[in-house]
């Protein structure tokens, strides 16, 4: 579950990390207030909240049982602990 959630903050945050690297390629100061102007927050949060939902239709799409699969859940067989599988 863990990585999951590590995976959307890293895809929010790549817009402003970009940023931040362009800023730093064109010698700009990165910790100056007029570097982050509220119309460049806005434009990187949307890129941002974009990349989200994108992210979020692809691993609902791709990601999980093949259609018509059924879930065994985890058990004991004979002693063995067996975990849960997709059959």
């Amino acid at each position: 579950m863990i990585r999951p959630v590590l995976t959307e903050i890293a895809l929010f945050l790549t817009p402003f990390a970009i940023y931040a690297l362009f800023l730093f390629a064109t010698r700009a100061d990165i910790f100056d207030r007029e570097s982050w102007t509220p119309r460049a927050l806005i434009w990187l949060t949307g890129i941002a909240l974009a990349l989200l939902a994108v992210s979020f239709v692809v691993l609902a799409h791709f990601s999980g049982a093949p259609p018509g699969a059924t879930y065994e859940p985890a058990h004991i067989e004979g002693g063995t602990f067996v975990p849960g599988r997709a059959k």
